[in-house]
């Protein structure tokens, strides 16, 4: 969106809040062109890409720069008024993990109330709410996987809109040996496993072994094999394996014939919350916008799952006032210190985050997006922090500690309950994850237009408060549609088997 002052000045959105140095400009600028700040018009000291930063104020080498009312890092120089501000003249700082007091959370009241009591789900013998219905196919190791993919591809060819079946997917991952049995990355992997496994949206099962795996079934499912495995070495190798599964997958699909949809209590939705492709407007449009659908969920008594820890360092402090407990303010500061010293032991840091499209898009540094990628969390107290792919029990906001790279998150969350995704992009990222469906939001219009085949919301005219709530009720109302059954761009396109990538921790050996 370009806009125009009447004296022929571009005006970027700037600032953003009275206290803020910068301001982003939403057309490209070339240098010498009057740019009007609510300081007054100053010429661009540099050629400035549309989405990224303008000083509308001069900032001494060493201060802090501030955007949203909040610190983005630290100047690295002299920044003049009008000048460019990325990676050449903005840094972080040296940051410390917790030590504030803590302070119960005000009372809090949603942004507007919600306009849905009820989506149309599947109801589970033992009481869980789903929102889609699928047979899966689970491989305990990579040398499972392949032959877990062919079983899902012939029963798909042969079960095509068989009546109440989604699909039939396999779970594939490249994990399940060669890892130490019983350390942290091997229990994070047989959780993960187990998760999926006893998903709300996974009708029914099917285990696929191969018979020598550190991974067996017995350890996935906490001490016995379901009696719906089978092992490759035992059967006599992939063709016999193939075939016994498909007389298994026959017998599920005709149990979900007669399943029907019902009416259920939209508090029973666990709604997931994902960023990735970040630009520069995902903290201005998809995400508050996003926030407002989240706490509509939260007074409708439902539970919203936030993580990507990476990318809340830096503005861990925001989420930390919402603690609804010390407990839960405590564990926010434990999991900022675990991580910049498990980056650190790797050699990393945790500015490393923000990717080549991240910064390409006018982010520069892991605060900035961080700030901008809290707001997906919208405004209700933090009730729980969980560790990864745990189960989410506790109704309203939950934090999940998980890696900021999209897929490893959202799969520690779909392992965790969530029976919905919610992902904002502004670069334009392509994801899907089954058996939970994904909901695609687009920080511009440009993008929305250009993508619309994979975009299934455009939230690019969100600029304002007032624009937000208006589209983050409209969001709301299409995220309980999607739960109801109406498909994803992304279920529509097939996405979301390959995107299922447990979260690899410790030595593979």
């Amino acid at each position: 969106m370009t806009t125009t002052a009447p004296s022929g000045a571009v005006e970027p959105l700037v600032p953003m809040a009275g206290v803020d140095d910068v301001g982003l400009v939403v057309a490209d600028v070339a240098r010498g062109t009057p740019v009007r700040t609510s300081a007054g018009v100053l010429a661009a000291a540099d050629d400035i890409p549309a989405g990224h930063k303008v000083a509308v104020r001069a900032v001494a080498a060493g201060a802090p720069v501030r955007k949203y009312g909040e610190v983005i890092g630290t100047a690295r120089r002299d920044i003049a008024p009008g000048a460019h501000v990325h990676l050449h003249n903005l840094g972080v700082g040296p940051h410390t993990a917790g030590g504030a007091a803590f302070r119960a959370p005000a009372a809090w009241s949603p942004p507007a109330a919600p306009t849905r009591e009820h989506f149309l789900g599947y109801r589970r013998a033992d009481g869980r709410a789903a929102t889609r219905n699928y047979v899966a196919v689970l491989p305990t190791v990579n040398c499972s996987a392949t032959v877990a993919r062919m079983v899902a591809q012939a029963a798909n060819a042969r079960y095509a809109g068989a009546p109440g079946l989604d699909g039939v997917i396999a779970l594939t991952h490249d994990l399940g040996c060669g890892m130490a049995e019983g350390t942290a990355g091997d229990d994070i992997l047989r959780r993960t496993l187990r998760g999926y496994a006893e998903h709300a949206n996974i009708a029914a099962v099917l285990t696929i072994s191969l018979g020598c795996e550190v991974n067996q079934p017995e350890h996935v499912f906490g001490g016995q094999a379901p009696a719906a495995t089978l092992g490759i070495q035992e059967l006599g190798g992939t063709v016999s394996t193939v075939n016994a599964a498909l007389e298994r997958v026959a017998e599920m699909v005709a149990g979900l014939a007669a399943l029907r949809r019902e009416p259920i209590d939209v508090a029973e939705l666990v709604l997931g919350l994902q960023c990735g492709g970040s630009d520069a407007y995902s903290g201005l449009t998809a995400n508050p916008t996003l926030g407002v659908a989240a706490d509509l969920l939260v007074a409708a008594g439902g539970r919203v799952i936030l993580g990507e820890t990476p990318e809340i360092y830096g503005a861990e402090h925001l989420l930390r006032d919402r603690a609804a407990t010390p407990g839960v303010a405590r564990r926010i500061d434990e999991l900022i210190a675990w991580w910049q010293d498990y980056t650190a032991r790797n050699g990393a840091a945790m500015d490393s985050n923000p990717s080549a499209g991240n910064k390409a898009g006018g982010i520069t540094t892991i605060w900035e997006k961080s700030l901008g990628a809290v707001l997906k969390g919208g405004t209700s107290p933090l009730n729980d922090v969980v560790g990864y792919a745990e189960p989410v029990t506790t109704a309203g906001l939950t934090f999940m500690d998980t890696p900021g790279y999209d897929p490893v998150s959202a799969t520690g969350m779909v392992a965790g309950g969530a029976n919905l995704l919610a992902f904002t992009t502004g670069r334009g990222s392509v994801f899907g994850s089954r058996p939970t469906p994904c909901f695609k939001i687009s920080t511009t219009s440009r993008l929305y237009e250009r993508m619309r085949g994979d975009m299934d919301f455009d939230a690019g005219p969100a600029m304002s408060r007032d624009e937000q709530i208006h589209h983050g009720v409209r969001m709301f109302e299409a995220l309980v549609d999607m739960a109801s059954g109406t498909p994803s761009k992304s279920e529509t396109l097939g996405f979301g088997t390959e995107e299922i990538v447990p979260w690899r921790l410790g030595a593979v050996v």
